[in-house]
């Protein structure tokens, strides 16, 4: 995910590793915090499979900063990263599926139905295998699990109906 939100917030305007780092915060935070530590490997990774370049330049108070620039290959990129499949983790899926969604707007069309169904057909299965656990009897004796289970499906069908009303409107804006 981290290539992904890098190159995302390159499309907007080049920037130095710190200020990648504050926009990631701004807009991922609530569910994902990469470090520097993260951070510096996947912009050199990055630059070496030419996706963004760098540029070092002095500043007014004479301390060389690199500023990193998305590349037309980066873009190519990013739209991959957008589209690909999910983990099958579901631990990563809603987050995953969350910072891919707050980068919707780099797609558009297809592309855009492609992503909200890749989203959709994930949260169907993590819920059915939920609604299916739950529905074991030595589960749905344990009060915690039960609970838990049950927040897990409410959570799906939530999100579920976030990117059903995506969909509606992308409908009308097309």
């Amino acid at each position: 995910m981290i290539d992904l939100m890098i190159l995302f917030v390159l499309m907007k305007r080049d920037l130095t590793m710190y200020a990648i780092k504050k926009h990631i915060a701004d807009r991922f935070s609530p569910f994902t915090n990469p470090s520097f530590g993260a951070l510096k490997p996947a912009l050199i990774r990055l630059e070496k499979s030419n996706f963004l370049t760098s540029s070092k330049v002095m500043s007014q108070g004479g301390k060389l900063s690199a500023f990193y620039s998305i590349t037309d290959n980066g873009i190519k990129e990013l739209r991959n990263l957008l589209l690909e499949p999910f983990s099958n983790n579901p631990l990563h899926f809603i987050s995953d599926a969350k910072v891919k969604l707050c980068c919707a707007s780099f797609l558009s069309g297809d592309d855009l139905k492609k992503l909200f169904e890749n989203i959709k057909s994930g949260a169907y299965a993590y819920r059915m295998n939920a609604q299916k656990i739950m529905s074991d009897e030595y589960i749905s004796s344990d009060f915690y699990q039960k609970m838990v289970l049950d927040n897990t499906i409410c959570e799906y069908n939530n999100f579920i109906s976030l990117v059903e009303g995506f969909e509606k409107e992308n409908g009308r804006n097309s």
